[in-house]
């Protein structure tokens, strides 16, 4: 049986879920599917010490407990599931959860969010779960007081550097240029002892048969080679937006970003809207995500009321 829905919004975060409170409040009935990272990316992130509001700084799984939270109060459907297909043909669109359940949408807000990127060797997949990962919140309390590698130079990198090094015993930052990190990071990373950050280096192969013993690098300078005894391996070298689902549909740039029509939230389709990570790569913070959910949600609420009223609104 198929589904009406006034407001769907796929995905969660900060995005997503204050286009939640926004439209919960504006009495548009919201359904939420949180995907398959309920919380997005920050429930993957230490200490949150630059969002408004928690002068003591809050953890980021928290932080989304406490967005979620609110939105559920305010008459949010949060619901977990996966939207898997689209077709935005009509003036309702239609949109189907795990490959089976259809739903009928008067409006959506696109809030999908990124993924992580791979380096794409082989011996990183093979030992991913074994030693290797794309999460050093999650899983650096395993390699407490021992010796691990963490890929990038963004302040990703430089965050999660800091992060390990308060576990580990030593922390080798691999990066294969410069750092592309902000100088308040780069000066943490730089003034963190335990931090030994290694300029222009290759990771060539993750070393270890059942789980990581160690990395072998090569200096693409002088093009030396080394292993370093390591027993985990981290990988934060930036993301991918979620998109794939609304190619065909949506205009997309190079990169896989929704684009929008500057100073709002509106795609190319009428009635389906995009926030966050998923149409924002430059900025890519948690409050820039949650300024474009509201912007998502207040953009909608108007289509809504334009089309309720008998007008023809335009994207």
């Amino acid at each position: 049986m198929t589904e009406k829905v006034e407001c769907l919004i796929i995905g969660s975060g900060p995005a997503g879920y204050t286009a939640a409170i926004y439209a919960a409040r504006a009495d548009l009935k919201p359904v939420l599917y949180e995907g398959m990272q309920p919380g997005g990316q920050l429930t993957i992130t230490t200490d949150v010490e630059n969002y408004p509001g928690f002068p003591n700084g809050v953890m980021g799984p928290e932080m989304m407990e406490l967005f979620k939270s609110q939105a559920t109060r305010l008459g949010t459907d949060v619901r977990f599931g996966r939207v898997t297909k689209v077709d935005f043909t009509g003036p309702i669109h239609k949109v189907w959860v795990d490959d089976e359940k259809e739903i009928h949408c008067e409006s959506v807000i696109i809030s999908t969010g990124a993924s992580a990127k791979w380096l794409g060797i082989p011996s990183e997949q093979r030992l991913n779960g074994s030693g290797v990962s794309a999460c050093a919140v999650c899983d650096g309390f395993f390699y407490r007081g021992k010796d691990v590698a963490i890929v990038g130079g963004g302040d990703t990198a430089c965050e999660e550097a800091t992060y390990l090094a308060k576990l580990c015993n030593k922390v080798y930052m691999l990066v294969r240029k410069d750092l592309r990190a902000s100088k308040a990071m780069q000066h943490r990373v730089m003034n963190t002892p335990n931090i030994e950050v290694m300029m222009y280096t290759e990771t060539e192969e993750i070393l270890g048969d059942k789980v990581v013993e160690g990395v072998r690098v090569k200096n693409s300078q002088d093009g030396s080679v080394k292993e370093l005894p390591i027993t985990g391996f981290f990988v934060a070298i930036g993301h991918t937006p979620n998109t794939d689902i609304f190619k065909g549909w949506l205009e997309l740039d190079e990169q896989g970003y929704i684009k929008t029509t500057p100073g709002t939230s509106k795609t190319n389709i009428e009635g389906v809207f995009a926030s966050g990570d998923a149409q924002d790569k430059i900025y890519r913070q948690a409050i820039t995500a949650a300024g474009s959910g509201c912007m998502a949600a207040l953009d909608a609420e108007r289509y809504l009321s334009a089309k309720h009223a008998g007008q023809v609104p335009t994207n």
